[in-house]
C-alpha cells in the first residue's frame, strides 16, 4: 500500500480531513446560508476534492446536520466542563445561565433555535426522533432529582416545571436582540437576568449539607455525560474522537424542544 493510501485509510487523518470540512461548511453557512452553499463551495474552502466530502457524507443535508450536532456536542462538552469546575452550577438557574451562553457564544446553534428558515433552510423545521426523546428524558430526569430534594416549588409538578424553564429559557433567546437593534446590556447581563428569572419563578432556596450537593452535582454531571456519550454513539463519535462521521437525525439539544 502506499504512502498516500495509508494516509486516506488512517483513522486521524480522516478524523482530521472531516474537521475540516465541518469547520468549512460552518463558516460558509454562516456567511451565506443554507440555499447558497454547494458541495463544490465547501470542497474549495476545505481544500479538498469533491469527492473528498462525499466519502464522509452522503449527502449536502447529512453534512450540514453534522454541523449543528458538533455545534450541540460541544455545547454540552462546554457545560460538562462547567459542572466539573463549579461545585454548584447544576443548580436550576445556574445550569440555565451556562446553557444560554454556550448558545448565544454559537451563532449556529442559535440560529437553531430560532429556527431561522434563512440560515438553515429545510433543516430548520424539527424532525423528531430517538434523540429528541433521549434528550427531553434526560431534562425531566435532571428536573425530578431537583424536586426530590426540595429544590423546586412544590405547587407544579416535575413535567410542569421542566417544560416552563425551557419555555423560559427559549424565551430569552427569542428576545434576544439583533444585530441591527440598540443593544443596551451585553449578552452577560442578559444571562443573569434569566438566572435570576428562573430562580425566583422556580427554585425555593432550600439549604442542603454538603454531602447532597455533591451528590447532585455528580448526579447531573452523570446525566449529561450519558448524554453526550449516547449522542457521540449515533454519530459514530468514540471518546477520542469528538468529530461527528456520520448523521442519524436532528440535532435536538439545539431545537430547545427537549
Amino acid at each position: 500500500m502506499s504512502p498516500t493510501s495509508d494516509r486516506l485509510h488512517d483513522p486521524r487523518d480522516r478524523q482530521a480531513r472531516a474537521a475540516r470540512i465541518l469547520d468549512a461548511t460552518a463558516e460558509l453557512l454562516l456567511r451565506h446560508g443554507y440555499r447558497r452553499v454547494t458541495i463544490d463551495d465547501i470542497a474549495r474552502h476545505a481544500d479538498i476534492g469533491k469527492g473528498t466530502v462525499y466519502l464522509h457524507w452522503k449527502t449536502r443535508d447529512a453534512l450540514f446536520k453534522a454541523v449543528f450536532e458538533r455545534e450541540v456536542l460541544q455545547a454540552l462538552e462546554q457545560l460538562l466542563g462547567t459542572l466539573r469546575q463549579d461545585p454548584g452550577a447544576w443548580m436550576l438557574h445556574r445550569l440555565a445561565r451556562s446553557w444560554f451562553l454556550a448558545i448565544m457564544r454559537r451563532p449556529l446553534l442559535k440560529a437553531l433555535f430560532l429556527a431561522d428558515a434563512e440560515l438553515l433552510g429545510k433543516l430548520a423545521r424539527p424532525t423528531g426522533g430517538a434523540r429528541e426523546d433521549r434528550h427531553r428524558l434526560v431534562s425531566h430526569a435532571y428536573v425530578r432529582l431537583l424536586a426530590e430534594h426540595g429544590l423546586l416549588r412544590d405547587d407544579l409538578d416535575a413535567n410542569a416545571v421542566a417544560f416552563a424553564f425551557l419555555a423560559t429559557l427559549e424565551g430569552f433567546i427569542q428576545a434576544e436582540p439583533t444585530a441591527s437593534q440598540r443593544q443596551e446590556s451585553g449578552v452577560e447581563d442578559r444571562a443573569d437576568l434569566l438566572s435570576l428569572t428562573v430562580q425566583r419563578a422556580f427554585e425555593t432556596r432550600r439549604r442542603l449539607s454538603a454531602a447532597a450537593e455533591r451528590a447532585i452535582a455528580a448526579r447531573v454531571i452523570d446525566l449529561l455525560a450519558g448524554l453526550r456519550d449516547a449522542d457521540r454513539a449515533d454519530l459514530g463519535v468514540g471518546d477520542d474522537d469528538r468529530t461527528p462521521t456520520g448523521v442519524h437525525g436532528t440535532p435536538v439539544a439545539a431545537t430547545g424542544r427537549s
